[in-house]
């Protein structure tokens, strides 16, 4: 009977003509960057000269929008109102990011307190919280104190929920390891459950800095005191459209930035969920 021998250097020539060279993730990684820049300049292309034929009142154009932001930037005023949005912002993003982790991960790990918290986390997630502001601004008056509430209060449930979802999706014989090498409770947390749930955390934390962002932005929309919701509600008053698109394009360039922040710390901080892809 015979056989037909592969020599080694054909072997490993094979395995690395099927895998991906440095150099050509390099390539491809250009590449995408260059499509990306291209669509940008299509579209803001198409814009001005969209924005150009149509009333001022009812849309600007990207000349006109950079105009309004370098004069608001001379006055000092986009500057001192992206300080304070971000404040808010960070503060109450990493508030919703604690309570949620540490929440989900009780919730997920012990069935007895999931039964008794899914309904309340569930009903709270599906209400339009936005509708609660009013209350929330009866509560804490028009400052700090109701915009950070806000804040948490929209950014929390995406990190509790994903986070409790992770804990559940972790395979039971990983914790079965733990427990036969007479790991404890806190072991198995930290050294299975938080591993192996990494992910769904990271996913909620990307999802909930979307919701935070819209949450000031809200409780600035109603408190109109300062922010970047100040600004918006200011310029829209006015009827001046190229300063109000302002802070807007400010807000949606700052959600992008931080989503993919998160999504470089995923991948350092769980690099394995990369090589799955």
């Amino acid at each position: 009977m015979s056989r037909t021998e592969v020599h080694p250097r054909a072997a490993a020539a094979a395995v690395t003509a099927e895998e991906p060279t440095v150099d050509q993730a390099g390539k491809a990684r250009r590449k995408y960057r260059l499509i990306r820049l291209v669509s940008i300049l299509v579209v803001l292309g198409a814009w001005e000269l969209v924005g150009r034929q149509i009333n001022p009142l009812f849309m600007s154009y990207p000349t006109a929008v950079v105009r309004a932001a370098v004069q608001m930037t001379k006055t000092g005023e986009l500057p001192k109102a992206l300080l304070s949005s971000l404040s808010t912002l960070a503060l109450g993003f990493a508030i919703a990011a604690v309570l949620g982790v540490v929440l989900g991960l009780v919730i997920g790990r012990y069935k007895t307190v999931e039964v008794a918290t899914d309904w309340l986390v569930n009903a709270l997630y599906a209400t339009p919280l936005v509708a609660v502001v009013p209350l929330v601004i009866l509560w804490f008056g028009l400052g700090f104190s109701a915009k950070l509430f806000v804040v948490v209060l929209l950014a929390i449930f995406p990190v509790l929920i994903n986070t409790a979802s992770g804990v559940r999706n972790v395979p039971a014989a990983l914790i079965d390891v733990g427990t036969g090498f007479a790991a404890s409770e806190w072991q198995v947390f930290t050294k299975v459950i938080l591993p192996a749930s990494l992910p769904y955390t990271m996913t909620g934390l990307r999802l909930g800095v979307g919701r935070a962002i819209i949450g000031m932005v809200v409780a600035e929309f109603f408190t109109a005191i300062t922010g970047l919701g100040a600004l918006v509600v200011k310029y829209g008053n006015q009827f001046d459209t190229a300063s109000m698109l302002v802070p807007v394009l400010v807000l949606m360039v700052l959600g992008v930035a931080l989503t993919a922040g998160l999504r470089q710390a995923e991948a350092r901080i769980a690099p394995w969920k990369e090589t799955e892809r």
